[in-house]
């Protein structure tokens, strides 16, 4: 009796001791896997979107998380692989244009904050002031419709048009001008990638370029524009995720590291103003 009794206590041991190893181990699995790096992958218009997520690498490496960043030269795809899978983030668009997409597609993409403003200018290879925009100049602007509203109340500012006052500025659209004194002739089916090129070859016309193709180009915004939006466009452009990562923290991470000084000041340095950041330490 005593000898069962001692196997009994002995194999209780035993068994104590392997779940305790199991135990440690379980932990020592879940320590090594927590300690592993995530990844995230970013797609963005190659400058300067994707320039700024560059100098962002090694502060998020600091957190553990690595970043892969896929570029694209259009406005389409960044929220066709946003939607499905392909992509973590975008960053390259401003919040107009992510709504239109929504409204449009019905995809479930939201954003989590703002990063920086692009401001859009308006350039001419042979107009060197507004005083020498002829009647009848042609204006070339983006077949992006979420732009529209941004070109024409730039326009209105300039004293050049005069848009309906009912109209919602961030949505008017050429139908809603009432006032052409100079009776500006204003064509909108021009792919944004093609706007440098329409500046080149249009020498007499007047092109509305947003700020990262003019980069892409070698134009100075600041330098080479007839003129730009100032720095209070409500254009951010912004991080956008699928609506049930909004929380997620590793990309609430990034926002806060590309809020951060250090980026920051990056981007004022870098572009020159260009290029204006928004909601972090500036």
């Amino acid at each position: 009796m005593k000898k069962i009794f001692g196997l009994l206590v002995l194999s209780l041991i035993i068994l104590l001791a392997a779940c305790g190893t199991s135990d440690d181990k379980t932990e020592e699995s879940a320590d090594k896997e927590s300690n592993e790096p995530v990844e995230l992958v970013v797609g963005a218009s190659s400058t300067p979107h994707a320039e700024i997520l560059e100098e962002a690498k090694n502060l998020l490496k600091d957190e553990g998380i690595t970043l892969t960043i896929e570029t694209y030269q259009d406005y389409i795809l960044p929220n066709e692989d946003l939607e499905n899978g392909t992509l973590d983030a975008n960053f390259f668009q401003h919040i107009p244009y992510l709504e239109q997409t929504v409204a449009d597609t019905g995809y479930d993409l939201d954003y989590i904050d703002g990063i920086h403003i692009e401001p859009m200018g308006v350039y001419s290879k042979n107009i060197t002031s507004i005083d020498e925009i002829r009647d009848g100049t042609e204006v070339i602007m983006s077949r992006s419709i979420p732009d529209h509203g941004r070109i024409l109340s730039l326009f209105e500012q300039q004293g050049l048009i005069k848009l309906d006052e009912n109209a919602e500025k961030s949505t008017a659209t050429l139908d809603d001008i009432v006032e052409n004194p100079r009776e500006l002739t204003f064509s909108a089916d021009v792919d944004p990638l093609l706007l440098p090129e329409m500046y080149l070859s249009e020498a007499d016309a007047l092109v509305a370029i947003n700020t990262n193709y003019a980069i892409d180009a070698d134009l100075n915004p600041l330098k080479d524009a007839l003129f730009i939006e100032d720095e209070n466009s409500e254009y951010v452009n912004v991080i956008g995720v699928r609506a049930n990562d909004k929380d997620n923290p590793e990309l609430n991470k990034l926002v806060e590291i590309l809020q951060s000084e250090e980026i920051q000041n990056y981007i004022l340095d870098t572009y020159e103003g260009a290029v204006v950041p928004v909601g972090g330490n500036n």
